[in-house]
């Protein structure tokens, strides 16, 4: 293992983040609050990455290196993005908010992996540059805090492809260009043209600018941090909701596709098999929640709308709420639960098993039932009409065991502060997912404050983990990695 080279690429990256902390600073400026709570963030970060990133170190770069730096980073850019929230809480205790700095990572690992958990019981009494750093980390770590680095500073070499690889959701990872530095650019420049889109469009719909822009972070990483303590449903206007709406499922499809279309390859977007399982599902989960919920609001076109915002906030993993869904009844509520593992399309913003998996996963059952049909017949997985190469199904059916057995684990563990087990389940859940809201405590109108320290820990293990997709963070306990041949 070269740790030096490792600890040299972290340095960069809190390097990257130290400097990302002077945008929240400026709007706490801007709004005549106390820059102290960053700038003492900004001086600890930014000491810490110029030490790491002046380590001499040589080139030796391979897959293993990267998938231990990504996850050293992550659990990182998460401890120090927790500074603010900690300085804050210093600043103003008459909040009675962030009152531990467990609290404190539990917030920053839920902004930065985009689940939009919250420890916060009220959120509207904060400082606006504070709220303004909960959903900027959110757009942050929509993309990737990596990406994001190779795209500031390519001078990393042929390393990126690792670290890509690494980060990025999904089965398959494939460079859009030949360099990976310019692959990273044109996704933040997509990112970026949506984020600044809705910015406008929720202006126009009747948001202050401040709010847009940070509903615009928090929808583009798919995260759900919002400035009300009633999140979306504080606006009461169909018009946010509907824009909103539009904007999770447009984050939630695979970026490769949004560059295919700026390339005219119409008809291969519209080939692809995971775009079209993921809108199907979304269709069909609408209409029978609608038609679950059509007796509790007064018009069909309301409850149609409530059934679409949650229906995309949910497999988007973005977490918004335009109506308390905890309220709903049962078969709704485990439509969502189910829609919580499901998650959005592979290469987007959006967390759980991905799209691209479970599909893969209802071609791989069909195709061992058709070998047991005809055992001579040879049969293959195809996905977007190209066969799916056997270790690549194996990494999925891998990935869904071990998925499946951190929640049970997850669960198991969290169980010990004796809630019931639809709290303790779908916390679970939504967190390594990166959903945000589950059901009953942890419900769209309530939070996870009341949980131990030992369970924020493991919530905030399990979103690291959900987000960077289970492997990167096993890694770490793999006493091979370790070794230095």
């Amino acid at each position: 293992m070269n740790f030096r080279l490792v600890f040299k690429l972290t340095g960069k990256v809190l390097l990257v983040a130290a400097a990302a902390m002077l945008i929240p600073m400026a709007v706490s400026l801007l709004y005549g609050e106390s820059p102290l709570p960053f700038l003492l963030s900004i001086g600890l970060t930014g000491v810490v990455g110029l030490l790491l990133s002046r380590i001499r170190s040589n080139d030796h770069f391979f897959p293993r290196e990267g998938f231990f730096a990504v996850a050293l980073i992550w659990l990182l850019v998460g401890a120090f993005g927790a500074l603010p929230f900690f300085f804050c809480g210093r600043m103003y205790p008459e909040l009675g908010l962030f009152t531990s700095y467990v609290d404190c990572f539990f917030e920053s690992v839920s902004g930065f992996t985009t689940t939009g958990a919250s420890i916060l019981t009220a959120i509207e009494p904060l400082p606006r540059g504070i709220l303004f750093w909960r959903s900027f980390v959110h757009w942050l770590g929509g993309m990737g805090v990596l990406i994001l680095t190779i795209a500031l500073l390519p001078g990393l070499g042929g390393r990126t492809l690792h670290l890509m690889k690494a980060e990025s959701p999904g089965p398959v990872v494939s460079k859009l260009v030949p360099k990976t530095s310019q692959s990273s650019k044109i996704l933040y420049g997509i990112y970026c043209v949506l984020t600044a889109t809705q910015v406008v469009c929720l202006k126009l719909a009747g948001m202050p600018w401040y709010d847009s822009i940070v509903h615009a972070f928090a929808t583009a990483g798919t995260g759900g941090f919002s400035t009300r303590n009633l999140s979306v449903a504080a606006y009461q206007s169909p018009a946010i909701e509907i824009i909103i709406t539009v904007f999770m499922l447009l984050f939630s499809v695979n970026f490769a596709l949004y560059f295919l279309l700026l390339c005219g390859k119409v008809r291969q977007v519209l080939k692809s098999d995971e775009l079209r399982f993921f809108l199907g599902l979304v269709a069909v989960s609408i209409v029978l929640i609608a038609i679950n919920i059509a007796h509790m609001y007064a018009t069909p076109g309301e409850s149609v709308r409530h059934a679409a915002f949650q229906v995309a906030s949910i497999i988007s993993t973005t977490g918004f709420a335009s109506t308390d869904f905890n309220l709903w009844p049962e078969f709704s509520r485990v439509l969502l639960v189910l829609l919580m593992f499901v998650g959005a399309c592979a290469g987007s913003t959006g967390g759980a098993i991905k799209c691209s998996r479970v599909l893969l996963l209802c071609k791989c059952i069909r195709r061992e039932i058709r070998q047991v049909v005809h055992p001579r017949v040879v049969n293959v997985v195809k996905l977007d009409g190209r066969v799916v190469e056997e270790p690549a199904l194996r990494s999925v059916l891998i990935f869904f065991a071990a998925y499946i057995a951190i929640t049970l684990g997850g669960t198991l563990i969290v169980a010990l502060d004796n809630f019931s087990f639809g709290t303790t389940f779908t916390a679970v859940v939504s967190c390594i997912g990166n959903v945000g809201p589950g059901l009953e405590m942890v419900g769209p109108m309530g939070n996870y404050a009341a949980f131990s320290h030992l369970s924020k820990i493991v919530l905030s293990l399990c979103m690291i983990l959900g987000r960077l997709e289970v492997l990167p963070i096993l890694v770490l306990f793999s006493t091979s990695a370790w070794k230095r041949s």
